[in-house]
Parts: C-alpha cells; structure tokens; sequence
C-alpha cells in the first residue's frame, strides 16, 4: 500500500465515520423529542396519524438500530487503529487502549446524568473492555465470535419474550404465572399503546434542569447497568464485525465498486422483507408492549444487522463512486471529531426541546423532527473542516486524548 492509497483508505473510514454520526441523530431525534415510550411505539400517546405512522414505519425498516450498528462497527473498527498506533509509538497497546476506555466510561456516566439519557458512551467503554482480546483474530475468527454474541443477544430477551406470550395467554405454570403476569403489566405500562409514562415524561422534561437531573439519579440511576445488561451482548457483536470489516479493508474503501454495490444490494434485499413483516407485526397487534418488545428488542437483530451492513456498503460505494473530494473533505472531518459531535448535538437537542431550553418536548410531529436532524448535519458539515484546518483534534477529542495519555496534547496546528 503506497502513502497516496493509505491516505485515502482513511479518509474513507472518516467519511463514512462521519455519515453514522448523522444517521444516528436520525434514529435519536425522536428520544429527545418526545417521552421514551414513542421512540418504539408511535401509539405511547394515544392513536397515531397516519404521517406518524408511515414515519415510525420508514424508521423502523430503514433507520432505527441500523445507524447505532453502524456506529459500533467503526468503533471496532477504529479501536483496531488506535492499537496499531500504540504499538507503532512504542506505547503498550493495552494501556493506551484501557486508558482510553476508562476515560470514555466516565465520559458516559457525565452524558448520562448530566445531558441526555440515552448515552452510549458507557456501554462502549464497557464492552471495549473485552474486545481487545480480540484484536489479533482472523476475519473468519473475528465473524465467529460475533455471531456467537449474536446468538446470545437473541436467546436472552427471546427467552424473556416467550415467558411474557405465555403468560399473556395464561400457559405458564402457576409458580411462574404471577411474576410474569407482573412483568407484564410493568412492560405495558412503560411501552404499551397511551401508557402513564408518556405524560409522566412529558410533566420531567418540561421541567427545570435540577429536577431531570434528580430524576436521572434517582429513578433512572441505574439505567447505565441495565442498557449494559440488554445491549452489550449485540454491541460487542456488531464491534466485532466492525474488526473484521477493517481487516479485511471493506471499511477502508479497499474493495472494488461492484463488491459494495453486491453486497448493499443483497443485504437490502434479505433485510427489508423480514423487517417490513415485523412493522406489521406491531400495527396489527396494536402496538402492544408484547409485539413492540419482540420486534424491536429480539426479533430484528439479525435483519437489522443486515441492513447495517447494508448501509456501510452502500456509503463506501457512494464515497468511491459520487462523492466529491470537497465533500469527501466534509464528511471525513465530521467522522474524525465524531465525538465532539456527538455529544455536542445531545446538548444542542436537549437544550431545544427541555424545558430550561425552548421547551418543545412533545409538542413537535415525528417527520417534523427530521427538520432538526437537516440543521444539525448542516453544523457538524459546516464547523468540523474549519476547525481541523485550525487545530489536530476536535475539543473533545484533545480532551479525551490528554486524559488518556495524563498529559496535554499539542492542539494548534
């Protein structure tokens, strides 16, 4: 690989960086807009338009889950690079890794309880514990172990939501009837159609900052440990694939146009029908906690994992293919300050719809929301570049980069 190629292998890892940025503002913008309950169910707050409706639709299919596995493959993906560069300075490769991960752990528990709840940050910190012990595995090897953390991801809430159809239909054992029975009642209540959350969080997020604060740490105090619980088995998974993918140069831009557009063709094409059926699945069971929990939470991982891969194939593609250098240029800068992105858009977000801000959680309609996304990507496109020709590293970045390596890195150009 000469210098010239190397160049733009990265480029494209940044590119394609910054596009899962975006996507997954588009997949959050509905969490920070409205009650928790609506992010799955488009019938939390009572009967849904027929726009609400074919926007949860589209969503669900093509968006949601999608751009967080995106996300997580390049974070594989990229923790890959940083060990490469450790090893290439002379520094230990696990302790620049676990200094980082520490770090981006308590970076979370900040973005949790003091920003937004849907942090992810903790859970990637957590699991990037363990996927360092894979780092020198095969792309076959690396596949293998993913779909072993697949299978896990599966049989764990699939378990739970046989129990629930069970208890729903009244043919579990008595000993085991009552406690699902409540666990049932518990899950209506937080995802089911016109549940009491949903104005319960209309009534917090309305409120003043100190009291979403309290809630975070009191009520939802917890909530870092249980998303770990239900999330890190297909987390790890999909940063296992995102390994593989680097190894074998797909998400470098090393393969050939017609190997991405098969690949994004044949991943759309098994993907779309299985998730398709699974939308209808809910609708005809009128969004009840039991059909919202089985298709979001169980069912569709492999389909969406699918469609992520999809995605990635078909954003390589267009960066190879159609993307000018000038936009190449954009998005590559706003993949390497992902970071500051991210977090930087939970801020702006929040502030927009809390109630210490302009107040307009749960007043907006869900394709309306999207209004919020295009300004945002407009942002990150517009500030990233400027910043980068000015200095080496994103705000954050710097800040997570000095912390890792307990000493201050160099920022100007």
């Amino acid at each position: 690989m000469n210098g010239q190629a190397a160049a733009t292998r990265y480029e494209s890892l940044d590119a394609i960086r910054g596009v899962a940025v975006m996507g997954i503002l588009a997949m959050n913008i509905v969490a920070f807009a409205l009650p928790f309950p609506a992010y799955a169910n488009p019938a939390a707050g009572g009967p849904p338009s027929h726009l609400d409706l074919a926007t949860w639709f589209f969503n669900f299919v093509l968006i949601d889950s999608k751009m967080r596995g995106m996300f997580s493959m390049l974070f594989g993906a990229s923790t890959l690079l940083v060990i490469e560069s450790a090893a290439n300075g002379g520094r230990s490769a696990a302790g620049a890794h676990y200094s980082r991960m520490f770090w981006l752990g308590i970076f979370g528990l900040i973005h949790f309880y003091l920003i937004w709840f849907g942090d992810i940050l903790f859970l990637y910190a957590a699991c990037g514990l363990l996927i360092f012990l894979f780092r020198n595995l095969s792309v076959k090897a690396l596949l293998i172990w993913a779909g072993a953390f697949f299978l896990i991801a599966l049989a764990l809430p699939g378990s739970l939501w046989t129990m629930l159809t069970m208890a729903d239909a009244g043919t579990l054992p008595p000993e085991a009837m009552e406690g699902m029975k409540q666990a049932l009642a518990d899950m209506n209540n937080d995802m089911g159609p016109g549940t009491a959350t949903y104005a319960k969080d209309i009534a917090i997020y309305l409120g003043s900052y100190a009291g979403i604060v309290g809630h975070r740490t009191g009520e939802m105090g917890s909530d870092p440990i249980f998303f770990l619980t239900m999330f890190s088995w297909e987390t790890i998974g999909l940063m296992l694939i995102g390994m593989a993918l680097f190894k074998s140069d797909m998400l470098t831009g090393g393969w050939e146009p017609t190997r991405y557009r098969k690949w994004a063709v044949a991943c759309f094409l098994i993907g779309i029908p299985p998730l398709v059926a699974l939308a209808f699945y809910q609708i005809n069971n009128g969004f009840s906690a039991i059909s919202v929990f089985g298709a979001t939470i169980v069912w569709s991982i492999p389909f969406d994992t699918l469609l992520t891969v999809g995605w990635a194939s078909l954003i390589m593609l267009l960066i190879k293919t159609a993307a000018s250098a000038a936009t190449r240029a954009r998005l590559a800068a706003t993949g390497r300050m992902a970071f500051t992105n991210y977090l930087t858009t939970s801020i702006v977000m929040t502030t927009v719809f809390y109630g210490y801000g302009l107040g307009l959680f749960g007043s907006i309609a869900r394709l309306l929301l999207y209004l919020f996304c295009f300004g945002m990507w407009a942002a990150m496109l517009l500030w990233s570049k400027p910043w980068l020709e000015r200095f080496q590293y994103g705000p954050l970045e710097w800040l997570w980069r000095s912390l890792s390596r307990w000493q201050l890195q160099p920022m100007r150009k």
